[in-house]
């Protein structure tokens, strides 16, 4: 295999990433419409769900560009006259903005319920497609990691590396799999502090084996900023249980059944 991949359609070549990518937001967003129908009892109005819809997306975009910018600084400085300076993401920032923009709508609507438990399986199947698109782009995604001598080690054109997009999917899927098989949440908002609980715990781990700009301490910003995540969630999951009331949510099975 060559990277980057090209996708070829009518003789015109089309990045995979950017296809990937659109076929992740569509598969996620038609999941997360199908569990929110099958569910019994939705707390929130379609009309506040939204908006706060629409602090997902913002606060996701704003997140992932800051984060982006925090994560390679010198790199952006450098290119801070041309459009390279407006490009990059990342998923962590993505997630801890949509999550803080998310929860600023709410307060501004006066929700009271916890709404991100219906979109933990509809990320993490976008987020499994998105990578896929992540390893298929190669070296240009910047998402690879250090060079290995281990026998599944995958050359994108400079030696073999760590494909540590491979690595995320297969955790991500393994992670969702131990999130259905608990069943449904014990509380409002459990299953979305366990899953970012995971997810950051995950990318914090690995960043360790991804080429990466460390002057935090000796962490990267996605370390540094995964960390935090990490205490919030595990603050949250004590409070969540002191508090809240459980839900009624059907089974991820019954729901695709």
């Amino acid at each position: 295999m060559t990277f980057p991949v090209e996708l070829h359609i009518f003789g015109r070549a089309f990045p995979i990433h950017g296809v990937m990518e659109l076929i992740a937001y569509s598969a996620g967003f038609q999941l997360y419409l199908l569990l929110r129908r099958r569910r019994k009892h939705y707390p929130v109005p379609l009309e506040q769900n939204l908006w706060i819809l629409v602090g997902c997306v913002f606060g996701a975009f704003i997140g992932s560009k800051l984060l982006a910018w925090a994560e390679s600084p010198i790199e952006y400085w450098n290119n801070r006259h041309t459009l390279a300076a407006l490009g990059g993401k990342t998923i962590v920032g993505g997630l801890l903005g949509g999550w803080a923009g998310v929860e600023i709508a709410k307060w501004k609507l006066r929700v009271q319920h916890s709404t991100g438990d219906l979109f933990v399986f509809p990320l993490i199947l976008g987020m499994c497609i998105g990578r896929i698109g992540c390893f298929l782009t190669g070296l240009p995604d910047k998402t690879y990691g250090v060079h290995t001598t281990l026998p599944w080690g995958v050359d994108f054109g400079d030696g073999p590396r760590h494909p540590t997009q491979i690595y995320e999917i297969v955790f991500l899927i393994a992670l969702g799999a131990a999130l259905w098989w608990r069943g449904a949440p014990r509380h409002e908002g459990e299953r979305w502090r366990l899953f970012m609980l995971g997810y950051l715990a995950f990318r914090f781990v690995i960043e360790f084996i991804k080429p990466r700009f460390g002057p935090y301490v000796g962490l990267s910003a996605i370390q540094v900023v995964s960390l935090a995540g990490v205490g919030v969630c595990v603050w949250q999951l004590w409070a969540g249980r002191q508090h809240n009331p459980r839900v009624d949510e059907p089974q991820l099975q019954e729901a695709t059944g």
